[in-house]
C-alpha cells in the first residue's frame, strides 16, 4: 500500500520540479531584463525548493532510492540559474 506521506512529498517534488522549466520557459519571453530576471529567480527559487523535497525524501527512507544523481543535478542547475541571474543583475547595473 502507498504511503500517504509518500504521495504528498511526490507531489510537492512534480510540482516544483516542473515550475522550475515553466518559469525559464516564461524568461525567454520576458518583457525587460528585470523581467527576465525575475522569471528566472523564481525559477531558482523553485530549483531549491526542490532540493528540499529530495532530501525530505530521502532522509525520510519512504522510498528506497539512491537520490545523490538528483540532488547533483539540482545543485547544477541552482548553480547555472544563480550565475545567469548575477550575470543579468551586472550588465544591467553597467
Amino acid at each position: 500500500m502507498v504511503d500517504s506521506r509518500e504521495f504528498v512529498l511526490s507531489k510537492q517534488l512534480l510540482r516544483s520540479g516542473t515550475s522550475i522549466g515553466a518559469n525559464v520557459a516564461e524568461s525567454t519571453a520576458a518583457q525587460s531584463a528585470s523581467d527576465f530576471i525575475h522569471k528566472l529567480s523564481i525559477a531558482s527559487k523553485e530549483a531549491r525548493e526542490t532540493k528540499y523535497w529530495l532530501m525530505l525524501l530521502m532522509q525520510s527512507r519512504l522510498i528506497d532510492y539512491n537520490y545523490s544523481t538528483y540532488l547533483k543535478d539540482i545543485d547544477e542547475i541552482i548553480n547555472i540559474l544563480t550565475s545567469i541571474i548575477k550575470t543579468m543583475q551586472e550588465k544591467k547595473r553597467s
